[in-house]
């Protein structure tokens, strides 16, 4: 029997209006990485939100990623964090 994980993905700010959603759930086969799941979602919403997600930092699970080699959990919540302008 094949296996997929399941993850929530948040997006916030331009990365919200880039995916034309606040947040969603995805199945992905097998166990996925961020890259994976970055990747995944990139081509989901298309090219307006794969720039955000090139410039973008992301929490797993409310922990910051640098290493998107990392595994996705199943029923993990992804966070999609764009720059912030402040002021």
């Amino acid at each position: 029997m094949p296996v997929t994980t399941a993850v929530r993905i948040r997006y916030f700010a331009g990365a919200r209006a880039a995916a034309g959603v606040a947040d969603e759930d995805l199945v992905l086969d097998g166990d996925p990485t961020v890259a994976v799941v970055v990747s995944a979602i990139g081509q989901r919403h298309g090219d307006r939100l794969g720039k955000v997600l090139a410039a973008s930092s992301f929490l797993l699970d409310g922990v910051a990623v640098r290493d998107t080699s990392v595994r996705v959990p199943a029923g993990a919540q992804l966070d999609v964090l764009p720059p912030f302008a402040g002021g």
